[in-house]
């Protein structure tokens, strides 16, 4: 099968990029400034694949491509890589990362090959002169920090550093949610609530690793579920000739109540 050509969409971003005749808006860009946008079609990668609409996916993958030309042209046009850099980077990246496939390696199971992993990464940062030797160094700081958090819990399993099942997981879960509870009885101190809440969701982070539940996928779930109650029962106020908002508490939770049952037949 004949691998397809990317050269194209380099022109054309060579040509968008062109001070004389380009485009003022993609000219004025900079690293900083393409970041959002391409942290944001990654996002909107994640949203077509969970909608299973293919053809969506199929342009989704496109405005992402399009950002990896965007940000390889405006560090060409610095002189300091190229996008055949970037591709020749990747491809030896995923040879030297793969002994496996690619070499006569051989793992007994996925997690022996996931300690080796991050054994031959620990290696490349070694190679290129970081001194961090621990176990969490490399992660970046750029990561959501659900995702790094669950980044940092995965690293510390590899070193034997777990609870052996969810039962210890959801003890912790229970007293974080106490500890939660006790800062808002001292006075709720924001500084101590935030460090307090901060345990709960870390540790909630690692419920999710144990029951092999993909974070953003469950907070996802969660929130389009809400999302539907919610409009549900806009829905509900607006037949009976009501503002949604002009409802009591107790009404509201009602509607809740309500929506919560239609929406799940």
């Amino acid at each position: 099968m004949a691998h397809p050509d990317i050269t194209p969409l380099a022109e054309i971003m060579a040509r968008l990029r062109n001070p004389e005749n380009g485009c003022p808006w993609d000219v004025k860009q900079t690293f900083a400034t393409i970041a959002p946008y391409t942290i944001e079609e990654a996002y909107e990668v994640a949203d077509a694949i969970d909608r299973g609409d293919h053809g969506a996916l199929r342009d989704e993958l496109g405005d992402l491509l399009l950002q990896v030309v965007f940000h390889a042209r405006m560090a060409e046009e610095a002189g300091h890589f190229e996008l055949r850099d970037v591709i020749e980077g990747i491809c030896a990246k995923m040879i030297r990362r793969h002994p496996h496939v690619f070499g006569d390696k051989r793992y007994a199971d996925l997690a022996e090959q996931s300690r080796a992993w991050d054994q031959i990464k620990a290696d490349e940062r070694a190679a290129d002169g970081h001194e961090d030797t621990s176990a969490l160094a490399g992660i970046s700081r750029g990561l959501p920090e659900w995702q790094r958090a669950l980044k940092l819990q995965k690293r510390a399993d590899n070193t034997g550093f777990r609870w052996p099942d969810h039962r210890g997981v959801l003890d912790k879960l229970a007293e974080e949610l106490e500890e939660v509870r006790e800062a808002f009885d001292d006075g709720a101190d924001p500084a101590h609530l935030a460090d307090e809440i901060g345990d709960v969701l870390f540790v909630a982070v690692n419920l999710a690793r144990h029951a092999k539940v993909d974070v953003s996928t469950a907070l996802r779930g969660a929130n389009t579920k809400f999302e539907r109650r919610f409009r549900h029962m806009e829905a509900l106020a607006s037949s009976s000739g009501r503002e949604f908002s002009s409802l009591s508490l107790a009404e509201q939770e009602a509607l809740w109540q309500q929506a919560k049952t239609e929406l799940s037949t």
